[in-house]
């Protein structure tokens, strides 16, 4: 589809945030506000509907409890719910310490603490609805090559792949286009960078036990070990998303492997919990950073998703943070007339609500890790205690839980409820 001349709003960015945002300005302005979706990667044709094509190497996200929520104000939960998994526990543990704590649904009163789902199937039901989502515009392959303002807009050059340049108007550009966002780099934005020296080892794995709806987030000497339930594989065996956390030395040499070595080495860091590990997938690293931008907003400009701030993998708060932040961008945006989408006070007063919930967000996923890689046994007395306070002392195991579902006090502040946070 040819795109006009003007829009109210304009994202750089056709992933799972650009594609939230884009579903949440829509549903929330009832297709008051007329957005473009630009995305370097072709989209489906419209009328594709997803289809689940279940893969043992498909890699996952986490969603939150308080990210359902969000997603079903949106009109794409029903359609997810088909193929995610439940998290109907999670079993905290410090590796060769008396220290874990299991937290539990039941005690939320949730129906889950959280959802596993494959991305494959998160990516497609998200652009399915895109296609008849009110007051939406999606181009691809295409990208915005040039921002320029005049006249209280942002004026961009959007770059199709086949075709000639086009210029367009808008009131605001969403730049949403991942941690080494190119297009916030051109607008002159830094961003700040913690190398945290690890890599990230990512499998699927299958085990002897069925996983019953547990995950585990295993604290070691050498960093964070999380096993994600997932479906069962074809042949019926149980299923999980690994997580592991490495020096980049151990990560490669483990990647290398031989399948047994590994799922032996792995045996030996998880214990036998699940029973005996059985398969192991395909195996991808990734280098842990923490990626900040200094800049989230200025004239006519917001950043958002990893753009704005990509986090450590410890607890998977990464999506669900940036999933708070687009709802609570929506939800400031529609309230104001369309003049006003740009305006520097308006966007200060939308990352104002929301600065509380990204400072302790990020945080939690910086520190954490940080917390239980001390090797000092004054920490590790201390963060023993802690766990084992943590089963214990009710009011503080429901803080800890409605912090990583985004649920905690004082993340909704502004004059209605967000889904996804608490009064």
């Amino acid at each position: 589809m040819s795109p006009r001349a003007d829009y109210d709003v304009v994202i750089a960015g056709g992933g799972m945030v650009g594609a939230s945002l884009a579903l949440a300005l829509s549903d929330y302005s009832q297709g008051r506000l007329s957005v473009l979706l630009v995305e370097s990667f072709p989209f489906p044709k419209a009328g594709t509907a997803p289809v689940y094509r279940p893969s043992f190497d498909a890699r996952s996200t986490a969603l939150s409890f308080g990210s359902r929520q969000i997603l079903e104000s949106i009109g794409v939960w029903d359609d997810l719910a088909e193929h995610v998994t439940a998290i109907d526990r999670i079993h905290v543990s410090d590796r060769g310490h008396i220290g874990s704590s299991l937290l539990t649904a039941s005690e939320q009163a949730w129906p889950a603490l959280g959802y596993v789902v494959e991305n494959a199937w998160l990516g497609s039901v998200l652009l399915n609805r895109l296609h008849t989502a009110d007051g939406v515009t999606c181009l691809s392959p295409a990208s915005v090559s040039k921002v320029e303002h005049s006249g209280g807009q942002a004026e961009l050059t959007v770059e199709p792949k086949n075709g000639e340049p086009q210029r367009i108007r808008c009131g605001l550009l969403a730049v949403a286009d991942g941690a080494q966002s190119g297009l916030r780099a051109a607008l002159g934005i830094a961003s700040q960078t913690v190398d945290y020296s690890q890599s990230a080892l990512i499998a699927n794995v299958t085990f002897e036990n069925p996983h019953q709806g547990i995950a585990y987030e295993r604290f070691t000497d050498q960093g964070p070990l999380a096993l994600l339930p997932l479906s069962d594989s074809e042949d019926g065996q149980a299923r999980a998303a690994l997580v592991w956390t490495l020096s980049p030395e151990d990560a490669e040499r483990l990647q290398a492997a031989p399948e047994t070595e590994f799922l032996d080495r792995l045996q030996e860091r998880f214990g036998y919990r699940q029973g005996r590990f059985l398969r192991c997938g395909e195996r991808v690293l990734f280098p842990l950073q923490l990626v900040e931008a200094e800049e989230q907003v200025r004239p006519n400009v917001v950043v958002v998703g990893n753009a704005a701030h990509a986090l450590h993998p410890v607890a998977g708060q990464g999506f669900n943070l940036a999933l708070r932040d687009v709802a609570r961008l929506a939800e400031h945006l529609v309230a104001l007339d369309t003049g006003q989408l740009g305006e520097l006070s308006q966007l200060r007063a939308y990352l104002g609500r929301q600065k509380d919930d990204q400072i302790s967000t990020v945080q939690f996923s910086h520190q954490l890790p940080r917390l239980f890689a001390q090797a000092n046994p004054l920490f590790s007395l201390g963060r023993n205690l802690g766990l084992l306070a943590l089963d214990v002392l009710p009011v503080f195991k429901r803080r800890f839980v409605e912090q990583a579902a985004g649920l905690a006090p004082g993340n909704a502040r502004g004059s209605r409820r967000i889904p996804g946070q608490s009064l």
